[in-house]
Order: C-alpha cells, then structure tokens, then sequence
C-alpha cells in the first residue's frame, strides 16, 4: 500500500473513537481537521489515496500541477497567508501573463487582440443582461452569438474555466462564481502547499470510506480499515464520487441533498506537461499564453509556456473534450496536445517538444475524483447551498469546492467550506443531548 511518511496506514492504525471524522483529506478536508482541533475537538481523517491533496496534486519532476493551479481571488483567499506563514513563494501571475490567439493561419495582430479584449467585455455585458431579463437558464443561451470572436469566448467561458460545456451551466451559478481579484501560483505548487498545510494532522492513508451510518447519536464509518465511530463527520469527497455510489449512507441521504448531488455533475479539466527537447522555446515568453479562434461547434486546447522559465510547456483541455480524451486514456491527451501544437508551430513543434515524460491529469477516471470539479445544471441554482445544508442537526456535513456559493471550483472555496462545515460539526459535538 502505497503511503506518504507522517501519516498513519489503515493496517497500522490503533482503533479508537474520536469527537470528529473527516472523510477525505483534500483542502476541504485538511481545513475542517485544522478548525475542528482549533476548537479542541479529537479528529481523525479518512483518506482513500496514499497522498493528502485530492485534487491538488504537484508533480515532482516538472513541478506541476496537475490539479488546482491558481490561489484565485488572492486578497482574499485563506491559503495565501497560511502559505506565507511557512515561507513558500507566490507569484503574481497577471502580473506577467500574456497571450497569443492563433487564427488559423497567423498569429491575431496587435489590433485584432485588441478587437477580442473589446469583445470581451461586450459578451460579458450581454450575458449580465440576460440573467436581469430572466427567462434564461443557461449560459450557453445567454452567451451572444454571430459575433467574430462569440464561439471562441463562450468556448474559455465554458470548457476552458467551468470545465463544463455552456449548455451544462446554470447562468445564476455563473455569475454568481465568477472570480475577482489576483491569481497567485506557488512556486512550489498547489498539491506541495496542501501537503505542507496537513503536516501534523492525525491522517490515516489507503482508508476508503465504503459505509457511514449516521443515524443514531453517533456516526459510524466503515471500510476495509474496519469500522471509527465519532460524535460527527464531515464528508468532503467530491460529488462525483457520492453520486457513484461509493460510500454508502445509511439512513440514505435526504432527498433535497440527493438532489444536489445531481445537480452537481463534475466537469472535466485535463492538464498535460511537455518538456522541452532542446533550446527551441517556439519563440514564446516565460507564462505565455495560446489561444485558437473557433469557430461555433469548435473544440481546442489552450497553453500555458514555460512556466517560471522551466523547460515544460502545459496544455488544457476542457468539458466535452476533456472527456472523450478521458475514455480513450492518457495518450489520447498528450496526443491531442502535439495535434494542436503542429496546427500552429507545423513540424517544429515535434521539434521542439518531446513526448517522453509527458505528464497528465486522470481526474475524470480517479475512482476518488471521477471529475475535476462541479457545475451547476441549469435551473438548478440553489444546488451548492441544499448540499452545504447541516444533516442530523449538524452531526453529518458535506464539504469541498462544490459546497462554496461564490468561490466554486476553487481550493479557496474548498478550505472555506470546510472550516465552515467543521464549525457546524462542533456546534452540534457541544449541544446538549
């Protein structure tokens, strides 16, 4: 079994009873085991991979990360100053950010670009206005159409950043989730922060949650580590992994939470590192971006250069594409990244680029993930806070990225949502009986 030093294995792990589990040891996780000890609670945290993070994983040889990438909305984010606290680095990536559209056949000229920074902000403005008019519950069918650059911001508003096709997003979720402020990147990764932020917590690894019977006075889970029971639990698996079916609850969960689960499909964003073979650098800067103009119907991957002036150029892909990628596995990825890649740079890219040691995401296919984050069904706005909702008087929460109503899909979001579940937690650990 795979394990990581510091933290228990299932096999090794003296039985006992705790005042809270916490199933799961992603950000949602980590931060509700930090609050609840915070507040004098005893804890012990669940996790079914051999690795803290859940989905923010850095890979080693790079670095990168393969899952959550960005410290959005950095003034106020939690994680930036708890980063700071232990002296990792954070970049400012607007800072130096830029980015190139290909149009088919050249690069988008200087006027052109300006012509989609313009558009932008048009198309924003128009689907601002059709969530005030009502009527309108997707953002597919609130984006503007007919427009030359239309397809292609519908494209990076959807796919690209929601992970999750237009027609598949609540329009109120939308623009209620919509980021404001600086995107930090750690130096060192997002997956190495998590990893720093659970040091000394009390985390048994290769621990999957199978059952969690919640209804008597005390939660009880069981798994192949054989059965913890606590005052309480907080629950902070994705909703892909609840809707499988993967652990079950018993009583079942409540209807209006069942019904959140559904209404928060997981979306798909897939990330693929290739690594220089050579001094090529395909004449892109440090954290240049590319684009490709589509067309409507259109699908395509965009890139991210040489991040801190590494030798590695990152690709995403994202919704529809992202699956279907998924189900043909890894290589159809890194493939898809040099097809791409050959449209624009033609042989060089081959060149320039080697396909030995490429890395890529597999969140659509973890069986602890099956997705990157969710998305809202259209008309079904109200999902995050029905799933978020105490169950058992606060005995049993759900927490994790999907569970935040303004900072969705974000480990900001994740971490805020599962302090506030612990605090929930806590209350209902102190009540009276």
């Amino acid at each position: 079994m795979e394990t990581l030093a510091g933290y228990d294995r299932w096999d090794m792990m003296v039985s006992g009873d705790c005042d809270l589990l916490v199933v799961g040891a992603g950000a949602a996780g980590i931060a509700a085991a930090r609050e609840a000890m915070g507040l004098g609670l005893t804890v012990r945290v669940l996790e079914a991979r051999g690795r803290v993070g859940g989905r923010a994983l850095t890979d080693p040889s790079f670095p990168m990360d393969l899952g959550a990438t960005w410290l959005h909305a950095a003034q106020a984010n939690p994680l930036v100053p708890l980063a700071e606290a232990r002296g990792l680095e954070l970049f400012d990536h607007d800072s130096v950010r830029s980015s190139r559209v290909w149009m088919g056949d050249r690069w988008a000229t200087a006027a052109e670009m300006q012509d989609y920074d313009r558009a932008e902000g048009e198309w924003h403005a128009a689907v601002t206005l059709a969530a005030a008019r009502g009527g309108v519950r997707s953002l597919r069918d609130a984006a503007p159409r007919g427009g030359f650059w239309d397809a292609t911001l519908t494209h990076w508003e959807g796919p690209v950043i929601a992970a999750a096709e237009a027609g598949e997003i609540d329009l109120d979720d939308y623009l209620a989730t919509l980021l404001n402020g600086t995107n930090l990147l750690p130096r060192e990764g997002c997956g190495h922060l998590l990893s720093v932020l659970a040091e000394g917590l009390p985390v048994t690894l290769g621990a999957p949650v199978q059952r969690i019977a919640w209804g008597g006075s005390r939660v009880r889970a069981e798994g192949p580590f054989g059965v913890m029971e606590a005052r309480a639990a907080v629950v902070t698996v994705s909703t892909g992994v609840l809707a499988s079916g993967a652990i079950r609850f018993d009583p079942a969960l409540p209807a209006g939470t069942a019904q959140a689960v559904h209404d928060l499909p997981m979306g798909l964003l897939s990330k693929v590192g290739l690594r220089a073979s050579g001094e090529d650098r395909l004449d892109l800067p440090s954290f240049g971006g590319i684009e490709r103009r589509l067309e409507p119907g259109e699908r395509a991957m965009t890139f991210v250069a040489w991040p801190f002036g590494r030798d590695h150029l990152e690709g995403f892909a994202g919704g529809a594409l992202a699956w279907d990628l998924a189900r043909e596995g890894e290589a159809a990825l890194v493939d898809q990244a040099f097809q791409e890649l050959r449209g624009i740079f033609g042989a060089r890219a081959g060149r320039a680029l080697r396909r030995e040691d490429a890395v890529a995401s597999s969140w659509g296919t973890d069986p602890w993930s099956l997705g990157s984050y969710a998305a809202v069904r259209p008309g079904r706005a109200g999902a995050r806070a029905a799933l978020s909702a105490p169950l058992g008087g606060g005995r049993l929460m759900l927490a994790g990225e999907a569970c935040h109503e303004s900072l969705a899909g974000t480990l900001a979001g994740a971490w805020q949502s599962g302090a506030r579940a612990a605090r929930e937690a806590a209350a209902a650990v102190r009540r009276p009986a």
